[in-house]
């Protein structure tokens, strides 16, 4: 942090580089702005981000983000039953529960396999999502992982896991977004979009 001279200032922009998509600029900048705000809105601030630390936890069933031991959702008597839409992180359910689409159960698994990166299938949600299934709740599972290398290596790990259960299996379809041209989609998404194409 050249240029900046005063160490609780370049402490402050160093703690917000850790946090995800904040660069050494956006750092900079979200300091100068927490810098001059008002006491009052500093101390809010503060407060807001010690309470949720103290009172968000993961779901006992889902691992999931709620404040309570089990979350809304699968407290919800309202929810299908039969389906379970596996997902990466808690930001998942909450896009997915933004569409409306969904009205079944989700598991988070916090990750996806990963070797480069030491994680493997004792560090993510996996029992506790076969623990699920043997329960005989579910009929169909919904992976809905992110479309990255690690996403789909977690998809064919689990679906291998999964299959001798008799569970249907099925994953988000994946294809060509709106107003893309095909001359620029990458291969792999172009690769699912043929094998997923649809009847008109």
């Amino acid at each position: 942090m050249t240029g900046i001279p005063l160490p609780t200032v370049q402490r402050l922009i160093r703690v917000l580089m850790t946090l995800p998509g904040v660069g050494p600029r956006t750092a900079q900048r979200l300091a100068m702005h927490v810098l001059q705000l008002p006491p009052l809105e500093v101390q809010r601030l503060v407060e807001a981000i010690q309470e949720a630390r103290m009172s968000v936890r993961s779901c006992a069933q889902c691992f999931s983000m709620t404040e309570d031991e089990v979350c809304a959702i699968c407290r919800d008597p309202q929810r299908a039953t039969g389906g379970l839409c596996v997902v990466e992180a808690p930001l998942n359910v909450w896009a997915i529960e933004r569409t409306g689409a969904f009205r079944g159960h989700y598991h988070v698994l916090m990750g996806v396999l990963s070797p480069l990166h030491g994680v493997g299938p004792e560090q993510l949600k996996i029992r506790e999502l076969m623990e699920r299934l043997r329960s005989g709740q579910y009929q169909e599972v919904v992976l809905a992982l992110n479309p990255t290398v690690e996403g789909e290596a977690t998809c064919t790990y689990l679906a291998a896991q999964i299959r001798p259960l008799g569970v249907r299996i099925t994953r988000l379809a994946a294809g060509l977004p709106m107003g893309a041209d095909i001359e620029y989609v990458d291969e792999l998404t172009l690769l699912r979009a043929l094998q997923g194409r649809l009847d008109l």
